[in-house]
């Protein structure tokens, strides 16, 4: 059984090894979550290239050395060849850093979700090692019912919660608050926000949700 987990990536100190197309997918999602990312392969593609060349990773194009562990918080075995990815799952786990396989995930400590990013809004997605590409199939699903302009109402709803803890004391009342800013109704409401077909402040959207809430409490 696995525990599904968000980790704060920002500047841990990542070890890719290999340098095709799954490591290229492993560190674009780690550049997203803001990690230090080495990338050590024979053969780096087009895009691990440039982003070498303009420093957002370190990378060395040549078989993966034991060395290359040194330092490395999570480490990422990415490779074409399932008996380097096996050696380099080995060298990992005698120091005591989780790894990932790319090829093996059940075998490793930790498996990488199929991944939606609406702004903060995330959405994971695990076959559990199972099915990777039933895993892509429902997240690709999940993208196009959750699109772009879910990274705007998740700002609305942080403009409402800080809003309502500001000017509603009563623990009862804000939670009765929150759970009406996520109704049907009121996600809606911050839809039509999102595409500029209404404007409204911090102060306007709480009157809003207050309308909205009265609204379900006398349904």
């Amino acid at each position: 059984m696995w525990y599904p987990v968000m980790l704060k990536m920002r500047d841990k100190r990542c070890l890719v090894a290999g340098g095709g197309p799954v490591a290229e997918r492993k560190t674009a999602g780690l550049l997203d979550a803001g990690a230090d990312v080495s990338v050590v392969g024979p053969r780096l593609t087009v895009k691990l290239r440039e982003w070498a060349a303009s420093g957002a990773i370190r990378a060395a194009e040549r078989s993966v050395e034991a060395s290359d562990l040194d330092g490395a918080e999570f480490v990422f075995a990415a490779t074409d060849r399932p008996e380097v990815n096996r050696w380099i799952a080995a060298e990992a786990g005698a120091r005591g850093i989780p790894v990932n396989l790319a090829d093996d995930g059940e075998n490793g400590d930790f498996l990488t979700p199929a991944v939606v990013r609406r702004g903060d809004l995330v959405l994971a997605v695990s076959a559990s090692g199972a099915g990777p590409a039933l895993s892509a199939r429902i997240a690709k699903e999940l993208g196009d019912r959750y699109g772009p302009e879910y990274a705007h109402v998740l700002n609305v709803l942080r403009a409402l919660r800080k809003e309502i803890k500001a000017n509603v004391s009563d623990p009862r009342e804000r939670k009765r608050l929150l759970g009406a800013a996520v109704c049907d109704e009121a996600i809606e409401r911050w839809l039509r926000i999102a595409r500029g077909e209404e404007e409204a402040d911090s102060a306007g959207l709480l009157r809003i949700l207050e309308r909205i809430a009265n609204g379900i409490g006398n349904g």
